[in-house]
């Protein structure tokens, strides 16, 4: 298998191709609150509608919902989550796939100025 990601362009992206789950691979935190759950996210899993942050263990996973937005200007896609504690918006700005379609690579840019960037493979 290639370790080759290529650049998808965001502004005609199915909403579809962010779903999964997610594994964090890395994050900066910036002023967003280190307990809050998505700061303590170790996994989010995506599915339509729904969100489910596994924080890393011994820690509960937390559920809410999720929904895809874009901009009118460019079109550019955002993520909004809402948790029982956190309700947040995170600009999508850089989604990376194997040619394959196996493996997939996302960076979000929240509103807080957290940096996240997830693994699926």
């Amino acid at each position: 298998m290639s370790d080759l990601l290529l650049d998808i362009n965001l502004q005609h992206l199915p909403d579809d191709y962010f779903g999964g789950e997610w594994q964090v691979a890395s994050r900066v935190l910036n002023h967003n609150d280190p307990a809050s759950p998505l700061a303590l996210a170790d996994r989010l899993v995506l599915t339509p509608g729904q969100l489910e942050a596994r924080p890393t263990p011994p820690g509960p996973s937390q559920t809410g919902n999720w929904a895809v937005m874009r901009d009118e200007l460019m079109n550019r896609p955002y993520l909004n989550f809402e948790l029982p504690n956190e309700a947040t918006r995170a600009l999508v700005t850089r989604l990376r796939r194997s040619a394959d379609g196996l493996r997939s690579q996302l960076n979000l840019y929240f509103a807080s100025g957290m940096e996240m960037q997830l693994d699926r493979a």
